[in-house]
């Protein structure tokens, strides 16, 4: 069965596939990505990890050789090792519109040198084949090194292209710079395309689900008015206190 590939025809858009190509950016980025992939799990051992040299090789003095405490020092064949590696986490942070400004340039670069391409399909049929889906992609380009990105839900491109070494396969959602540049022809499925293009297949474009609505609060049920307190009776108004008698005439002259 003889595989031919549709290829179909966009319009790549400009803020994607014709941004600015910042070479250092995309160094920074790449050197980043790669430093996280590493494991760091290196480890050496010092003098006091190695085993054995607990004693004391020989007597301090009238040997007329260098004293030494131990054959495990770090001068001595099989003893510990000074400012080894130690494991450690050689991972960088890296902003995600760093990331996707990279991105962008990686893309553009392939683009402006017509090496991107759109396909329907690369197999034809429900079930796998690696020879026709490899037939197909050399049919786009006569480069031999091909990044394909598709769909997760793609299962049949995927075992068709899985085991090919001139292939690499990506998920839409997992497109990266390195993989764009290690790669002579981008090749993307229509489906990845448009999710690509849409903003859903990077996780940095995808959108935020709207959050729900908070129900609107139930109006609280007005209290009763509380009884009006009953008026206190007026105090009695004070009997007027009888005006002082007026000061005893002034006393009789002596």
């Amino acid at each position: 069965m003889v595989n031919t590939v549709s290829v179909v025809k966009v319009d790549l858009p400009a803020e994607i596939f014709d941004a600015e190509v910042n070479i250092p950016l995309i160094h920074q980025v790449v050197i980043a990505q790669q430093a996280a992939a590493r494991q760091g799990t290196h480890a050496t051992k010092t003098r006091a990890e190695v085993r054995g040299g607990g004693r004391k090789p020989y007597k301090q003095k009238g040997t007329g050789r260098a004293r030494q405490g131990s054959t495990r020092a770090p001068q001595f064949a099989g003893g510990g090792v000074v400012h080894g590696p130690q494991p450690r986490d050689y991972s960088q942070r890296t902003p995600k519109k760093m990331k996707a400004a990279a991105l962008r340039g990686a893309l553009s670069d392939r683009a402006r040198n017509e090496r991107i391409h759109v396909v329907d399909s690369l197999v034809t049929g429900d079930k796998p084949s690696t020879k026709g889906a490899l037939t197909s992609l050399f049919a786009l380009s006569d480069r031999r090194k091909f990044l394909v990105v598709l769909e997760r839900a793609d299962s049949i491109t995927w075992l068709s292209l899985r085991n090919a070494p001139e292939v690499h396969i990506v998920a839409v959602d997992q497109l990266n710079t390195y993989d764009v540049l290690a790669s002579d022809d981008v090749v993307f499925s229509k489906a990845a395309f448009d999710l690509f293009v849409s903003g859903g297949g990077t996780t940095e474009a995808a959108e935020k689900p709207a959050k729900a609505e908070k129900a609107e609060k139930v109006e609280k049920a007005e209290k009763p008015a509380k009884a009006e307190k009953a008026e206190k009776p007026a105090k009695a108004e004070k009997a007027e206190k009888p005006a002082k008698a007026e000061n005893a005439d002034a006393e009789e002259d002596n």
